[in-house]
């Protein structure tokens, strides 16, 4: 099955947060993944002209649920999000696992644990389509901060992402690539390296989303996939 993928920047020049609409290419399905705001989210749904089923929440965060509520209330919709956190996660149906798959329309989706950011994080999987949605675990060029978990998860849930198909396209929760790419290059100034920093600084510069990209150029490219030794991952935090 082929997605459309609909990024929706939400708290623009404060927190710069994605949202993304994914409808399935015979529009019998959509859904929102981490609604950080409701009018945005909105706006989008309606140029689109889709109602969707459920929102896939990646952790309890305001900056990635603050528009569950309002949503959920409009279209009588689903939210769908980690298990561990479902007493953070506004208007919270089904609390998800590790591992556990399930169906939105004809859209598989699998829930993959990732704590770090907080306790509870989950990425959120298309193997059929091979898209991932990494929240605030991976970002373009850089990580997300460590607020409930410890280096150590952050580290064992950067491997479940790199161990992915290297053709697996990534969309992060925030556009934090500016802050990332000073580093990054600093770290590594290849051809490959300038080539991403080159495309991203045209992105940003039209006002478009740097993602995706896909996870085989983001774990030869971005600092903290590139580290190999758990120790030394853990001396940075």
């Amino acid at each position: 099955m082929s997605l459309q993928i609909n990024p929706v920047l939400c708290r623009a020049g404060v927190m710069d947060n994605y949202a993304y609409i994914i409808v399935d290419v015979k529009r019998d399905a959509s859904m929102v993944i981490d609604a950080s705001e409701a009018a945005p989210v909105i706006r989008k749904c309606e140029e689109l002209s889709v109602r969707p089923r459920c929102i896939l929440t990646t952790h309890h965060h305001f900056d990635h649920v603050g528009g569950n509520e309002e949503l959920k209330a409009l279209y009588h919709l689903q939210i769908i999000g980690p298990a561990a956190e479902q007493n953070l996660i506004p208007g919270l149906d089904k609390g998800v696992q590790d591992g556990e798959e399930f169906l939105v329309g004809k859209m598989r989706v699998k829930t993959i644990s990732a704590p770090g950011h907080t306790s509870g994080h989950v990425l959120w999987y298309f193997p059929d389509d091979k898209l991932l949605f990494t929240g605030d675990v991976l970002f373009n060029l850089c990580i997300g901060g460590i607020f409930e978990g410890t280096s150590g998860q952050m580290w064992d849930s950067l491997q479940k992402i790199k161990s992915l198909p290297d053709d697996t396209d990534f969309y992060p929760g925030h556009e934090y690539t500016p802050h990332g790419l000073p580093y990054a290059l600093k770290c590594e100034n290849s051809e490959l390296m300038r080539s991403y920093a080159q495309r991203a600084r045209q992105r940003l510069s039209e006002h478009l989303p740097v993602a995706p990209v896909s996870l085989g150029l983001e774990k030869k490219c971005n600092p903290y996939l590139r580290i190999e030794d758990k120790n030394i991952f853990e001396q940075y935090f």
